[in-house]
């Protein structure tokens, strides 16, 4: 098949449409965690698109899914440099909300290369979510799936205190539509799914050695998604996502999970 052909083919793809949050994140990759008022060599240091919905459109798009991000963005630098980055990936940014007020968010991030963890403080700034009449402008004709992160995170099951992923489905899925999936992955635990017809599990596939687990669980979704997108069962997706996550966490950013 001709790369022309190609070409046009995934243009009239119907894509997935990821909506949230899109930050930049320094990150700084050091040896060791730092002790608090020292100074500190970092191994190295780089820029890169961050947020939720903007690295699960990443990883999308290196899987070979046709995705859009929607989102808001303050005019300047940072967001010139996001936004080239999103179309060196492919991923639609028509739907970029541009605000007139506010700065688009920022993340430090410390990567500990000792053992894989990462440290993340984010600027919270005042820069307007995307609202209901933003939504509305979108020709919901040029897309298959709208990703809402609507997964529950390790984080906000341990904020309603469930101590497991299992918990997690189980205690939170009287709250979803009648007929939904609810998904929690839990790191190395793996991850769990509740549904119409039962729960589910799949371990995890950890790599080698822990290189940067920075964005592995957005990892985790955008394989999830990409699965489910593809006809896979819902067991079949857990396990491709933690098998995807793995292999991110083995490595630093994301190029190199496939």
């Amino acid at each position: 098949m001709s790369a022309v052909r190609t070409s046009k083919m995934a243009a009239t793809e119907k894509q997935i449409l990821c909506v949230g949050l899109v930050c930049l994140d320094i990150i700084n990759v050091v040896e060791k965690f730092p002790v608090e008022d020292t100074d500190t060599r970092c191994l190295s240091q780089r820029w890169q698109r961050g947020g939720n919905a903007s690295n699960t459109c990443t990883v999308l798009s290196i899987l070979g899914a046709p995705c859009g991000f929607m989102g808001s963005l303050a005019p300047g630098r940072v967001s010139d440099f996001i936004t080239d980055d999103f179309q060196s990936r492919g991923v639609n940014i028509s739907n970029i909300v541009w605000q007139c007020v506010g700065i688009t968010p920022c993340a430090c991030c410390i990567v500990n290369h000792s053992n894989g963890s990462r440290t993340v403080i984010l600027s919270d700034t005042n820069l307007p979510d995307v609202n209901s009449e933003d939504f509305r402008k979108i020709d919901l004709s040029l897309y298959k799936w709208i990703h809402w992160e609507v997964f529950v995170s390790k984080d906000v099951a341990r904020h309603f205190g469930f101590n497991s992923a299992s918990e997690a489905v189980k205690g939170l899925y009287s709250r979803v539509k009648p007929g939904a999936y609810l998904i929690c992955a839990w790191a190395e635990k793996g991850a769990d799914a509740m549904g119409p017809d039962g729960a589910f599990h799949s371990n995890a596939f950890p790599p080698e050695k822990l290189v940067d687990t920075l964005g592995a669980g957005d990892t985790f979704n955008a394989a999830v998604l990409f699965s489910l997108c593809n006809g896979k069962s819902i067991q079949e997706s857990l396990m491709f996502g933690c098998q995807v996550a793995g292999r991110k966490c083995g490595i630093q950013g994301y190029d190199g999970i496939v």
